[in-house]
């Protein structure tokens, strides 16, 4: 007869490794999915989770180095700048296979000479999404083999300085554009936007080098600027619905009307028959009202369902520009207009100025 001693509990069954290493047992699409949004640091520290998952953050095709990739509370530069350096370092010799996006936003990064060299590894790869923030230090100026990146779809560059080689011919395959705080002469400008066949979104902001805005892109659809320029004009955009545009210096349209008596605000809306949205910021419906400004346009703006309009009530020209927009708008759905100045009186009965 056997005896079972009572005070010892029941064994349990064994687990198998399969059954501790859950994990691991995932769906391939799943796991590509955690490490796809994991940062940068916590994508490498996968690596300790189990012998199957040493390397598999090192086939992750999106690479992002910004705030969350380094974690350290000394204000030495030097210090920040070496260990994000090592850590770019590290990350792209062990990296194994395509790499689709870029990016490096770091704000304690400066322009510097390491910069080159990352680009010129990511560029013998299918790169596909290539952003580039350098928050501090001068304009940096991208090696010319970034342009050499024909599998490019989105390209954002924050403070550089661009000069493309002479050989360059455009992005064939790009469709989203966001440049600024950058540097880029005239020509330089006009050949890229219109050597970029499939280019669909366009974003510039804060640029000098450009003075004349002539945007030829046949697909574009979305166009947003703001700086100071002197004019701009759409050519072949038959497909542009959302635009927004902002000029940030105020003009004298008492010369500029001695100068030119054609309508600008005629010319701009010319090559416009499918826009939708639109957006007046700043000091850009003064410049609208340059020239002979009609009761209304001659083709209405038939798609046009939002408009957001910058107006100073006390000039004649922009409330005649503003007037002419709202009867060339039939199916206008959403106003917004934001008041540049109004009188307003103050507590003690007088009459103030506002900005707003």
């Amino acid at each position: 007869m056997s005896i079972v001693n009572q005070s010892e509990p029941p064994r349990l069954p064994s687990k198998t490794k399969a059954e501790l290493d859950r994990i691991s047992n995932l769906p391939r699409h799943l796991v590509e999915q955690i490490l796809l949004h994991l940062p940068i640091r916590d994508l490498v520290r996968t690596s300790v989770l189990s012998r199957t998952w040493r390397y598999k953050w090192a086939t992750t095709p999106y690479l992002v180095f910004d705030k969350q990739c380094l974690n350290v509370s000394s204000q030495d530069q030097t210090l920040i700048k070496n260990k994000l350096v090592n850590i770019i370092d590290h990350v792209l010799l062990l990296h194994k296979g395509p790499i689709h996006k870029f990016k490096l936003s770091h704000r304690d990064l400066l322009g510097i000479t390491d910069i080159d060299r990352w680009i010129l590894y990511i560029s013998r790869s299918s790169i596909k999404e290539f952003i580039l923030e350098i928050w501090k230090g001068q304009q940096y100026m991208p090696p010319s083999c970034l342009f050499n990146c024909q599998n490019l779809i989105h390209l954002e560059l924050f403070n550089c300085l661009l000069k493309p080689p002479l050989t360059f011919k455009g992005f064939k395959n790009l469709r989203s554009l966001d440049l600024q705080h950058i540097t880029i002469i005239q020509d330089v400008f006009e050949n890229l936007i219109s050597s970029c066949p499939l280019l669909e979104r366009l974003t510039l902001m804060n640029f000098t080098g450009v003075t004349h805005l002539n945007i030829d892109a046949r697909n574009l659809q979305f166009f947003d600027v703001g700086g100071n320029f002197d004019d701009v004009s759409f050519q072949n955009t038959p497909h542009l619905a959302l635009v927004s545009i902002g000029l940030y210096v105020n003009i004298n349209n008492d010369e500029n009307n001695a100068q030119d008596s054609s309508s600008k605000l005629l010319r701009f809306f010319v090559n416009l028959p499918q826009i939708q949205r639109l957006e007046v910021q700043n000091y850009f419906l003064k410049y609208l009202a340059i020239g002979n400004v009609p009761s209304r346009l001659p083709n209405p703006c038939v798609d046009l369902n939002y408009l957001s309009i910058c107006v100073d009530f006390d000039d004649l020209g922009e409330n005649t520009a503003a007037l002419c927009l709202l009867r060339s708008c039939p199916n206008l759905q959403e106003l917004e207009m934001l008041v540049m100045h109004v009188l307003i009186p103050d507590f003690g009965g007088r009459l103030g100025t506002i900005e707003v």
